[in-house]
């Protein structure tokens, strides 16, 4: 074989080796991580007398950015980030109560460089109250209650630990007059939220442990009460150990003095069972004892 044809084969045997073994350059493109980053909350409903919001749980949330091509967003409840390409979304924290929140925006640059920004939030959301204690407590907007005084049991004491006044259950028609007197109120709104006025004709019964509790000396009696207008109760699950045998499992609070029927107090009430026509609630008074009222409609 010919010497030049030898060694043109070797040499066209290197180049293809060395043009198979060069490596492919890859570009992802610049780097250039967004700039500008802002975060901006409204919790809504939040004034000067609800600075956490009204309840519902619902916040609004704004990032913006130069050089952006998406955010994740991470609103600190456990539920984990979430794509929010346009950087504004409306999200509903779910947790009852009054909690705090770090919302953490990413936001992404090209070619995946990131700028990051977080904020700390209050936020309350109301407990959902089961639509049928709405129901029986307002009839879908307001209802008047009365004290069931021709009920065994109406005003009721028992331990701290029972479901019953196993201590003592009154008669009807036996306790005293400006007991059978009140009005209580229970009005709905928009929100599903209930508030509750009294109407007490000036006087409410007190036992006499708690009479201290509301700025008053003595035993059981009739004292001059304010009942403070018309308030917002808060609704919670009941902290009671109670079964559904026995209760509803769904207790509230009402503010100030928390006087409903009769004072003992006590400003947490327990639904052991509620009904378009009765009423029956427990609370804890100050002498620690489990006190019970049944109303009816007025």
């Amino acid at each position: 074989m010919n010497k030049n044809i030898i060694l043109s084969y070797f040499l066209l045997v290197a180049l293809v080796g060395a043009i198979s073994c060069k490596k492919e350059k890859y570009s992802f493109g610049e780097l250039k991580a967004p700039s500008g980053l802002t975060l901006t909350t409204s919790i809504v409903g939040a004034d000067a007398t609800n600075p956490n919001g009204n309840g519902t749980g619902n916040v609004i949330v704004t990032a913006t950015a130069t050089d952006i091509l998406s955010y994740n967003i991470d609103f600190g409840d456990g539920k984990g980030s979430q794509a929010v390409p346009s950087g504004a979304i409306n999200y509903k924290y779910t947790n009852p109560g009054t909690n705090d929140y770090t919302i953490t925006v990413n936001a992404i640059g090209k070619g995946g460089a990131t700028s990051t920004i977080s904020k700390k939030i209050k936020v309350f959301v109301a407990f959902e109250i089961p639509a049928a204690i709405i129901q029986a407590l307002t009839n879908g907007s307001s209802k008047t209650w009365i004290t069931d005084k021709a009920a065994v049991g109406h005003f009721g004491v028992g331990p701290a630990n029972g479901f019953t006044p196993s201590f003592y259950a009154a008669p009807p028609n036996t306790r005293e007059a400006c007991a059978y007197d009140d009005e209580i109120t229970f009005s709905k709104d928009a929100l599903n939220r209930i508030s509750m006025s009294v109407d007490n004709k000036g006087q409410s019964f007190s036992i006499g442990a708690a009479s201290a509790f509301y700025g008053m000396s003595g035993g059981d009696n009739c004292y001059g009460f304010s009942t403070g207008g018309t308030k917002m109760l808060t609704f919670m699950d009941a902290t009671s150990g109670s079964t559904g045998a026995v209760s509803t499992q769904v207790q509230f609070t009402v503010p100030g003095n928390g006087i409903i029927n009769f004072g003992t107090g006590g400003t947490t009430y327990e639904i052991l069972s509620a009904s378009a026509t009765s009423l029956h609630l427990r609370n804890i008074g100050a002498d620690g004892n489990s006190w019970y009222q049944k109303l009816k409609v007025k």
